[in-house]
């Protein structure tokens, strides 16, 4: 396959009012991409659009929405469509994760989690699968996590989101080989986000040093790029990846364990 070229595609971003979701936007922005921007914060999504709008003059529309949501990826295309926007590109960014052992957690607070986490990105891929295989050049990317590799102690239920999102990612890229749809699960380590305020720990990183949402975003972008695009990447923290394919899982969970802990 050749380079994307973002400049007749209309990508939508989850998750896009800070972090990695405004970073991703930006890149594309930068690549030629109009843009469909969705979060719960309506007043950052208009300040990311005018900053894009302004600076590519390309079209950004903003959709304040709650994606934990049922139904949210029907309900966001029909709405999409009925103003005349048809995507060919997504990108699964929203998601949340706590910092605590199971027997803390707020059982509300982790239903959530999971509803954003898994089950809106499912709902989001399945809503657009056809539309953007249909179009031959379309790019589903959904962000899982380095900690999608192996059993996270004190934040069981968000790594194990991001290790279905891994699987279910690779899945599709497989199902999708054939039809021109390019599938990357992005595999972030720590990163220099607001992640870590919602986590509620600053130690949930596990002792690994934080990248910057622009270098993993870049990383993600050129590995698209690439003839044979691989289904995954790791984009920092490989080496704790490589070790939980090593290493016994009961020294791996140990391990986890006890960074977490520190």
């Amino acid at each position: 396959m050749s380079k994307v070229d973002y400049r007749r595609q209309t990508v939508i971003v989850t998750g896009a009012s800070s972090g990695l979701g405004a970073e991703f936007a930006r890149q594309l922005a930068r690549r030629g991409a109009d843009l469909v921007l969705v979060a719960r914060r309506e007043d950052r999504l208009k300040d990311l659009a005018d900053e894009l709008t302004r600076a590519h003059g390309v079209t950004v529309t903003v959709v304040a929405r709650d994606l934990g949501l049922p139904d949210v990826g029907r309900t966001l295309r029909a709405e999409l469509e009925s103003r005349g926007i048809y995507a060919t590109g997504l990108v699964n960014n929203a998601g949340f994760g706590t910092h605590n052992a199971l027997i803390n957690e707020d059982p509300d607070r982790l239903q959530s989690m999971i509803a954003l986490n898994v089950s809106a990105l499912v709902d989001l891929s399945r809503a657009y699968i056809d539309p953007l295989a249909s179009a031959g050049t379309g790019v589903l990317i959904n962000v899982a996590s380095l900690l999608g590799f192996q059993p996270t102690p004190y934040m069981s239920v968000y790594g194990a989101t991001k290790a279905f999102v891994l699987s279910f990612t690779e899945s599709l890229w497989e199902e999708n080989h054939d039809t021109g749809l390019r599938v990357l699960a992005v595999c972030p380590g720590a990163m220099q986000t607001e992640f870590f305020d919602a986590a509620g720990s600053q130690s949930a990183d596990y002792g690994a040093k934080r990248a910057t949402p622009a270098d993993v975003v870049r990383t993600a972008l050129d590995t698209l790029d690439r003839r044979s695009a691989p289904p995954s990447v790791i984009t920092n923290g490989r080496p704790l990846a490589l070790a939980s394919k090593i290493l016994p899982r009961r020294l791996i969970v140990r391990f986890m364990g006890r960074m977490a802990r520190r």
